[in-house]
């Protein structure tokens, strides 16, 4: 009996194999059911299937399954009655197409690929933040501290937490303010925060990013 190549051309677009994953008795009762290598122009899927089972051709008896899923793909279609097997002298036991063997490996690749970026992409994003010491000076030792320390804290923005504070002297009677805040790197500019903080220009001379440490 001759195998019906269009249909098994439809089957292994979407398929590597007959039934299954692996090459199985299935294959075997299909392979033998074609009289020589299919036209890869006309039926490249079949073409790409034959010449890769071809390979197993060795392995035949000792495939799994049976060949029942086979049988569908059998019947009257456009190629010729099948042929005997091929005599152990004609046929090539380790021979494979590489254009094929290459094809597949592709598909395989691309296909794991996908199944990675699926995973990754199910996996929460970590979120990179700092630590940072930042330190504010006053005018001079006339300078409300408390009210320094409260315009700065009042700065409020996606990603920033103000932390714990302390006066630290530097001579004169002027102490300066050093404060720690830890801010997320995509969202916070260190920058512009100086800028803003420069803003309160009543109180504030300068300030320093003096410390910063990733999370």
């Amino acid at each position: 009996m001759s195998a019906n190549l269009s249909k098994l051309e439809a089957h292994l677009a979407t398929r590597s194999y007959v039934e299954g994953y692996t090459p199985s008795q299935a294959d075997v009762a299909v392979f033998k059911a074609i009289a020589s290598a299919p036209d890869a122009s006309a039926n490249p899927h079949v073409s790409r299937w034959y010449n890769h089972i071809k390979s197993y051709t060795a392995e035949f008896d000792s495939l799994p399954g049976s060949s029942k899923a086979g049988e569908a793909f059998l019947g009257a279609d456009a190629t010729p009655a099948a042929a005997a097997v091929e005599d152990d002298d004609e046929v090539d036991l380790f021979g494979s197409d590489d254009e094929d063997e290459d094809a597949e490996a592709e598909r395989v690749k691309a296909e794991r690929i996908a199944a990675y970026n699926v995973k990754k992409a199910g996996k929460p994003k970590t979120i990179a933040k700092s630590v940072v010491t930042f330190e504010v000076k006053p005018w001079d030792n006339e300078t409300d501290m408390a009210e320094l320390e409260k315009a700065v804290r009042s700065i409020e923005k996606p990603g920033l937490v103000w932390g714990a504070s302390k006066l630290v002297p530097v001579g004169y009677g002027i102490r300066k303010l050093q404060i720690t805040l830890v801010v997320e790197d995509e969202l916070v500019s260190l920058d512009e925060l100086q800028e803003q903080v420069a803003e309160f220009e009543d109180y504030i001379q300068s300030s320093d990013v003096v410390a910063m440490q990733k999370l």
